[in-house]
């Protein structure tokens, strides 16, 4: 009986990223997904700017490589082009997806795009060396947070699935994390769901990942497990921040006043 195998969707490749970073995780949890709905000749890739950047040397499926922050973009024209046979999805950092790209994320989400988006937030950005982030947590350290970041003169952080799910558009919003093998199972059933929802014509699908970064946080992987439990989940609760089909319609982390 086979246990384990490597995702047909997944090449057999070395991974560039660095030890105990969470971003390979995910990539085998969208392999997965892609293999067991059986629609890797039809899938289309977006790879961004930041760690992901290389991602097209990792899935065995088309990818096109999109300018800083503008994937939802591309994913609109290309799954436009061919909406009946294509599934298109993109895979985007903190920094993109929440920096550059925070225009074309809103409207994508906001026409209800019939796309997917797995988007990784590990609070702040990793490929370029450990800047803040917008999603980097109030007093975290950084290289050019030293002191820790000042809200009072940098801002708040941006919460994407809580201000998403204020727009009526998006079918679906989730954040899940992968720091524990529960954690794991309930991520992978996320972005597959994700995957199902275009699949069945839906609209707009958002999964967004806490992730870790030991190189740039400074810790080792185990640490960054451990601090996403400490810190980031208390920041950025886990769960669905919208499920339209479900029924779900608003936060449910929402204070009301």
């Amino acid at each position: 009986m086979i246990v384990f195998e490597r995702p047909k969707s997944l090449i057999d490749v070395p991974l560039h990223y660095c030890p105990g970073c969470t971003h390979g995780i995910v990539h085998r949890l969208v392999a997965e997904a892609i293999d067991e709905l059986g629609i890797e000749g039809k899938t289309v890739g977006i790879a961004p700017v930041g760690c992901s950047v290389m991602a097209y040397d990792y899935f065995n499926c088309d990818m096109i490589e999109a300018a800083h922050g503008r994937a939802p973009a591309v994913a609109t024209g290309v799954k436009r082009s061919d909406p009946d046979n294509l599934i298109v999805f993109t895979y985007q950092g903190d920094g993109d997806l929440a920096s550059i790209g925070t225009a074309e994320t809103v409207h994508a989400a906001a026409r209800n795009e019939n796309i997917t988006v797995i988007f990784i937030n590990n609070a702040i950005y990793g490929m370029t060396g450990g800047q803040m982030a917008p999603t980097s947590l109030p007093g975290q350290v950084t290289q050019t947070s030293p002191y820790g970041r000042d809200v009072n003169l940098c801002g708040y952080p941006v919460k994407i699935c809580e201000m998403l799910s204020e727009l009526e558009g998006p079918e679906y919003l989730e954040r899940v994390t992968v720091n524990s093998v529960r954690n794991v199972r309930n991520a992978k059933r996320a972005i597959k769901k994700a995957f199902q929802n275009q699949i069945d014509g839906k609209g707009f699908s958002l999964i967004e990942v806490i992730s870790s970064c030991p190189t740039n946080w400074g810790m080792t992987p185990k640490e960054a497990l451990q601090w996403i439990d400490d810190k980031m989940i208390p920041y950025y609760p886990l769960g669905v921040y919208k499920d339209r089909s479900a029924g779900i319609l608003s936060n449910p982390n929402k204070e009301e006043k």
